[in-house]
């Protein structure tokens, strides 16, 4: 969000009376001061200025321009240089802690105010900075001098909306605007909480108010292709941010940085290494989807360097470290960084914040299935299916939870949902299908899993879960055929015993007219690719069976 800054909090509390102000300015400052146009401002100031015909405070209007055009470097310059003349007023310390504190620079802004008198403005530039330092003492002493006037109350807002306390921001929003219908802009601060509380939607009615009135507002319209982007798609979203593209001039240098960030996130991730990197340290989300980016291109250990160092504050941060943490655990077998992905969920969805979220009850659902309480994932994930019914990631965990506690029927019924080919090759979702195929009397469609795969690690493990799980369920043909190829893979092993006792097996199923007696043609065949002395004994007494009951076997 970006802080409030009101006008009088730098140009306003300047000592020059308006009597002189009327009678030293010159006309077109005023007006373009009067119109926001700091940017024609900042250009006459500067023309002024190299012709020798200076305004009076000239140096403090340009800080102030600079300071309202986002461009902070030289905004601090100018009021660093004012700082070094004897005849400098008290008062520039703190609009010079103010551009240090938007640079980043919080420890040179708390040393820059501590030198200027005590006033509402600093005040709230201490407050936000013990939010920023996390001293929480600290934040509390300040917000106890806060007042009930506007540009306090904004200030309250703001880092309610920074500690994720969305609902308490909006209340205090709400009560500002009926009290001041025409401060407009507002309302973008009430959009911005409900996208924060993934009311999309009512996000979407609220900021359409506002642009009713500022339609090339940049926060306004990029705000609005977010709420694209989650009620949508990547595509929906760059459209409108194309307006923003078309519109947004030079003297806007945030919202270019802005809309690259934004169209890396829109269009998949496509240009992240590009676009990304450089602004880690300017768009506090930039660092967060570059770990996304990571993720997404199996590069879990990177996206851990990236991550690792970042103490999480918001909930979105606790999430990604929880979700990095998780799949380091399972990619190197660590019960370490599981447990702590787990500790990271439980801060989340234990939280009062965020424990009725979606967001919440799926961290709790991720702490339960790290824990293996498959019971309780199903309690948080059945809470938010309805919103998740066409997600892949969320139908593959659903299933694997149901799976797990053995409705393997409805398992399978979600697994076959997922339409994505990266899932549907994991072998994690592979031996699930299979297991929930053998578990609902389906051995024929786990063994043609078993054939899609390539000769590989995971494919010979497929094979040997095909083999028992058959066996243990009584589908002794698929059992045999797995056992087979298993003896085949590796002849040194016992594999012969499970072949054995499978091809019995068959043979029991076709005694009890529960299977053909064709069937017994391939047990034959599968039995000579042994070399195993007992294979004659069982093939003399499948012929003599067959013979007896005039069967044709050979």
């Amino acid at each position: 969000m970006i802080l409030s800054r009101v006008k009088p909090a730098v140009g306003g509390e300047t000592p020059v009376s308006s009597e002189k102000k009327k009678k030293n300015k010159t006309p077109p400052l005023e007006e373009y001061l009067q119109q926001r146009d700091y940017l024609g401002a900042f250009t006459l100031l500067e023309f002024q200025r190299s012709i020798g015909e200076k305004e009076e405070h000239a140096d403090l209007w340009i800080g102030y321009c600079a300071f309202h055009l986002g461009d902070y470097k030289r905004a601090m310059e100018e009021y660093k240089s004012l700082t070094m003349k004897p005849e400098c007023l008290a008062e520039v310390w703190v609009f010079l802690a103010c551009a240090l504190f938007f640079l980043g620079l919080y420890e040179e802004a708390e040393e820059a105010a501590s030198k200027a008198p005590m006033s509402p403005l600093q005040n709230r530039l201490l407050f936000h900075l013990a939010h920023k330092f996390n001293d929480e003492k600290q934040l509390m002493g300040f917000h106890q001098n806060l007042e009930d006037v506007t540009e306090d109350q904004l200030s309250l807002a703001s880092i309610h909306y920074m500690r994720s306390h969305y609902q308490e921001a909006i209340d205090i929003y709400k009560r500002l605007l009926l009290q001041n219908r025409d401060f407009l802009a507002l309302k973008v601060y009430v959009a911005l909480c409900y996208y924060k509380l993934d009311y999309y939607d009512v996000s979407q009615e609220v900021l359409a108010v506002y642009l009713q009135s500022m339609p090339d507002s940049t926060i306004a319209l990029n705000l609005k292709a977010c709420n694209h982007f989650r009620l949508y798609n990547g595509k929906a979203a760059e459209a409108e941010l194309k307006n923003l593209i078309d519109i947004s001039s030079c003297s806007f240098e945030f919202a270019k940085e802005l809309i690259r960030h934004n169209l890396v996130v829109f269009r998949g991730g496509e240009g992240a290494l590009q676009v990304l990197p450089p602004l880690i340290d300017v768009i506090p989300e930039a660092r967060l989807n570059l770990v996304i980016y990571y993720l997404r291109q199996d590069d879990v250990q990177e996206a851990y360097n990236l991550i690792q160092d970042l103490v999480p504050s918001t909930p979105q941060e606790y999430i990604l470290k929880g979700v990095v943490n998780a799949s380091l655990g399972q990619e190197i077998g660590s019960r370490d960084y599981l447990k702590t992905a787990q500790q990271f969920f439980q801060s989340v969805g234990g939280s009062a914040s965020e424990c009725d979220t979606i967001p919440g009850r799926q961290c709790m659902a991720s702490c339960f299935f790290l824990l293996r309480k498959f019971e309780d994932v199903l309690i948080y994930l059945n809470s938010v299916k309805g919103y998740f019914y066409s997600d892949d990631t969320f139908n593959f965990n659903y299933a694997q939870a149901k799976a797990a506690l053995g409705n393997y029927e409805e398992a399978k019924e979600v697994f076959l949902l997922i339409q994505n080919e990266k899932i549907k090759n994991d072998y994690v979702y592979l031996s699930w299908l299979a297991r929930c195929y053998i578990k609902t009397q389906r051995g024929r469609l786990a063994w043609e899993l078993y054939l899609k795969m390539g000769t590989s690690s995971d494919s010979f493990s497929l094979l040997q879960l095909i083999a028992n799980d058959c066996y243990k369920m009584g589908q002794f043909y698929y059992a045999a055929k797995a056992f087979d190829a298993l003896e085949k893979l590796d002849p040194g092993s016992d594999y012969w015993e499970g072949k054995r006792g499978a091809c019995v097996g068959i043979f029991q199923l076709v005694l009890a007219n529960k299977e053909s007696w064709e069937t017994l043609k391939e047990v034959l065949s599968l039995l000579r690719n042994s070399g195993n002395p007992q294979v004659e004994y069982i093939i003399r007494v499948l012929k003599k069976w067959a013979k007896d009951h005039k069967v044709l076997l050979s």
